[in-house]
Order: C-alpha cells, then structure tokens, then sequence
C-alpha cells in the first residue's frame, strides 16, 4: 500500500500551530512542497549494508543497530532551522513518557539528509539532546549519523527504501522534506509510521513491542495490541470495533454464567 503523506517544512509547520480543519486540502502546495512526503513501505526490507558515519567519526554499518531489538528511524539534517528540532524533541519527549530503555529495549537512529553535515555536527546535536533531556541517560541508544566518503548515494537509498522524499531548495538553502519517524523490527523491516512532530507514547510503545515480536513489554501491552488496530492513514492505533463486540460478548456471557450458578446454588439451599 502506498500512501503519500504531504508535509513540506512550511506546511508541516503550519498545520502544526493550528491551521483550520480543510485548510490544507484547500490550499496548493507549491514548488518544491509537491515534491515532498512519505510513501508507506510496509514490511519493507532497509537496506542494511549501507555505510554512514556515527557522531563519534567512525565508519558504520546501518546492520550494526538492527538484529537485537527494533528500531525507529528518523530523517533530519542539523542545520536545519525548525522543523528537524520539531521532530527530535517530539522524540526525545516521547521517549521519557514510553517507559521503555532507550538502548535496552529499542534503537533510535536520526540520519542527516545533508551531505554538508560532518561528524562534528552530529555529535553537537546529540550532546545538547542528552543535557536538555536528563532521561536519556548516557544516549548510546540514539544514534546521529552522516554520510561517508565513498558512499554518497546511502542517504538517497536509505530515504528511497523508506519512502522518505525530500527536495533541496537552493533559494533558501534549505532541504524541504516530511515530518514523522519509522518503526522498524529488529530484522530491517519496516513495521510502522508516525506522522508530524508528536508521538503519542502509548502509540509508539506499541509499535515497538509489536516490532519486537512480543519480546519488549508487558502482558498490558500485549492485550492492549488485541484491542487496538494500526491505522496507516493516520499513523496511530485505535480501538478494534470487533474486538471490542467480542470482549462484550464475552463479558455477558461471564456475567451471565455467573448468575446462572449462584441462582443456582441458593436454590439447593432452601431445599
């Protein structure tokens, strides 16, 4: 299933401080927004041989952050004026409220999009995240990463693989691209999407106990994944009308059985 979610810096920006309900359908979006979005690649393979620089300077495989636990991938560039700050703190807040470890329980990964970025960059937007958000802790699970001499095109095919498309705009010098973060299994495949610059915590706690294949959370959160459906449309997860039929059902039945036996039971008794 393919489904564009079109949100270029302007846009994103706008809808997020409030813009009226129809608004954005009613208004074009113009040169380069049009060009800008996500395109969903459920159960998607990321192409886990490509080669990036960490924050630290050294050479990476994207491999290296898969195989034990999920991921959740982000596209930003460091330079970036608002929105890419928009959509790390939304991270960063987010997750403080999940309840989960951040490096035990799951990865995070945020790859620049600007080539001009170096390693120096990188580790200075990860140094000010770990002082301004005390709950994560030393931050070996958030990874910021570059790209590497002798692999320009990781990025390209990276964002291509995850259905992230982005513009440069070299009359602002500024790169045009979606807000949001991937969910992906442990495997390298893409689980969910999560739209805009909030993640509801119990949103992406779930996605991620889902992505690991039930080996993160608790036996809550697997009965609450029996309630709730992932909607891609919206990138959240809503109650399941059947499932909710079926708990009813099953609780009058209960309820029933219930008064059935002690009926019952007072029965043989005043005999």
């Amino acid at each position: 299933m393919k489904t564009a979610v079109v949100v270029g810096c302007a846009a994103a920006l706008w809808l997020a401080m409030g813009a009226p309900a129809g608004a954005a359908e009613a208004a074009p979006l113009r040169p380069p927004f049009e060009a800008v979005g996500y395109d969903q690649h459920l159960d998607a393979a990321l192409p886990l041989d490509l080669t990036f620089r960490d924050e630290t300077g050294a050479l990476v495989r994207l491999g290296d952050y898969f195989g034990r636990r999920p991921v959740v991938l982000s596209f930003a560039y460091y330079t970036c004026p608002m929105l890419c700050t928009l959509v790390l703190n939304g991270m960063a807040s987010t997750a403080g409220a999940m309840n989960l470890t951040m490096g035990r329980d799951y990865e995070v990964v945020t790859l620049s999009i600007d080539p001009r970025d170096t390693p120096a960059a990188a580790a200075e937007k990860k140094s000010r995240y770990l002082k301004e958000y005390q709950h994560l802790g030393d931050g070996k699970g958030w990874h910021f990463l570059t790209s590497a001499p002798g692999h320009d095109d990781a990025v390209a095919r990276l964002a291509a693989s995850a259905g992230f498309r982005y513009v440069y705009d070299p009359a602002r010098d500024q790169y045009a691209h979606a807000s949001g973060v991937v969910v992906a299994t442990p495997a390298g495949r893409i689980a969910r999407y999560f739209f805009g610059i909030e993640y509801a915590p119990r949103d992406l706690r779930l996605a991620v106990v889902q992505a690991s294949s039930g080996r993160v959370g608790t036996l809550a959160d697997k009965l609450l994944l029996l309630c709730y459906q992932y909607d891609p449309a919206t990138g959240r997860y809503g109650a399941t009308a059947m499932t909710l039929v079926r708990a009813g059902g099953l609780l009058t039945l209960v309820c029933l059985g219930s008064f059935v036996f002690v009926m019952l039971r007072r029965e043989r008794r005043s005999c």
